[in-house]
């Protein structure tokens, strides 16, 4: 009774972990003390819960070319980039995204721009990973 109850509980803890998917983004060259993931889940049938975190991540008015905002940017499956929002800097030391898209994003990077609401990226790109 004990191996399969160990057992239940290891292929639960296994189908939990493959729902989801976490990509860690590369140093970034601008601000080199931020670590950032970027954490992938599926929702029903086409949806994805895309979950941004961010730490270290200095305030874009502190970078060399100062800027007001970081926009998160997310690519398609077809290549359409989209302006999908900005991070929320709860302080700081943390700063967080979180997002349910309609379609499976292959790849999301963060720009430091001086407007939140562009259609394309036109600032300093920070970091990028695909998904």
């Amino acid at each position: 009774m004990k191996i399969l109850k160990n057992i239940a509980i290891i292929l639960s803890i296994g189908l939990i972990s493959s729902c989801s998917s976490t990509s860690q983004f590369p140093v970034s060259t601008v601000v080199p003390a931020a670590t950032m993931t970027a954490k992938i889940k599926k929702q029903g049938q086409q949806n994805h819960l895309v979950t941004i975190n961010a730490s270290s991540l200095a305030s874009p008015d502190r970078l060399e070319s100062p800027k007001k905002i970081y926009v998160i940017w997310a690519v398609s499956e077809s290549g359409v980039t989209r302006n999908v929002g900005h991070f929320n800097q709860e302080n700081a030391v943390k700063a967080t995204y979180k997002a349910s898209f309609p379609y499976q994003p292959v790849e999301v990077f963060i720009t430091a721009e001086d407007e939140e609401g562009l259609c394309t990226p036109q600032g300093i790109e920070i970091s990028r990973t695909t998904l």
